[in-house]
């Protein structure tokens, strides 16, 4: 998998995952150790500390989540370090579902190609799936140790390639803990690629959690559509939150908290105690209440935050939904 994101022997990585009882970064360390890498076992947090040992080191690989790299690069940004002047040029992300939007912030800010990396403790950890830096877009299973399968979630039948479902993966060379069908919860779908460089199945970007999908007024929704809807608007950051709004035991409509560039205000020359100000940002909202009502099919109400206002990932994985209202 590392090998297939652009690590090489004689590389060193920067190994931002967790060390606790968590699999990611116990699991790409030997990894790396094994492909001939040396391993910089940071683990997740201290973000200042991250980047002076990144200047300091000079790593060509980083991994961790996709939602902490950007909390990395929004650091290196703060000091005035540009993206050439850093050493990283691949960037291993999973953990969480995260769309192009992510993918093209982290490499634009850090200078990197980003993949996406799946896996899950109970089958072995990370490198379950990759995706290769020169195509992206999908991920390799590796059929010569799991067999994947999507099942339907409510039916629990097979569906064919292309279709979207629950992921179940058996176990093929695993000795301690095989396992035959195991349910991962995770939405996405299987399908073949003729012009790729590898024969195997390749999955689609994760949707999202099974248990994490929300019902508003009948619609099916994963966090990952709303930020797919909106992420091509000029000035949106990839940091938000969705607040499901309940009456009578059903959700009605989604509040959602967004961050704008403040990068793209500033070159609107604006004045933002003033009307006009108001005003672009009031219409920046309601663009992005269209495009997801246009895409998605549901109501939302967006709140507009200036960058770098709401929480940020301080390593491990990051919540989208806040408590119900």
């Amino acid at each position: 998998s590392l090998n297939a994101a652009g690590a090489k022997p004689g590389m060193q990585l920067h190994n931002a995952y967790g060390y606790g009882i968590f699999t990611g970064g116990l699991g790409l360390h030997y990894g790396a150790e094994k492909l001939g890498m040396s391993v910089l076992p940071i683990s997740g947090g201290m973000t200042a500390r991250q980047v002076d040992l990144i200047m300091d080191f000079k790593p060509e690989v980083i991994c961790c989540s996709p939602s902490y790299a950007l909390t990395i690069a929004e650091e290196f940004a703060k000091r005035g370090i540009s993206a050439d002047e850093i050493s990283l040029k691949y960037a291993v992300l999973g953990s969480e579902p995260w769309t192009e939007l992510i993918r093209h912030h982290v490499e634009e800010r850090l200078g990197v190609h980003a993949t996406n990396i799946y896996g899950l403790s109970e089958i072995i950890g990370p490198g379950v799936s990759m995706e290769d830096f020169e195509e992206k877009g999908g991920a390799y299973i590796w059929e010569d140790h799991f067999y994947p399968e999507i099942l339907d979630p409510i039916t629990k039948e097979p569906l064919p390639y292309g279709e979207e479902g629950v992921l179940v993966i058996t176990t093929l060379t695993k000795k301690a803990m095989p396992l035959l069908r195991y349910w991962t919860n995770d939405i996405t779908s299987l399908y073949y690629d003729e012009n790729a460089k590898r024969t195997m199945v390749k999955m689609k970007p994760i949707l999202g959690r099974a248990d994490d999908m929300l019902i508003v007024r009948g619609v099916n929704v994963y966090p990952s559509q709303i930020e797919e809807a909106f992420s091509h608007i000029k000035g949106v950051v990839p940091n938000y939150y969705l607040t499901p709004i309940q009456k009578e035991q059903m959700c009605v409509a989604l509040d959602i908290d967004v961050e704008i560039d403040d990068e793209w205000v500033a070159s609107e020359n604006l004045n933002k105690n003033s009307d006009e100000y108001l005003n672009f940002v009031g219409n920046f909202g309601k663009n992005i209440e269209n495009e997801i009502k246009k895409r998605v099919g549901i109501t939302t109400k967006v709140k507009i935050h200036t960058q770098d206002s709401l929480p940020k990932c301080e390593g491990g994985k990051i919540n989208r939904i806040l408590k119900t209202k």
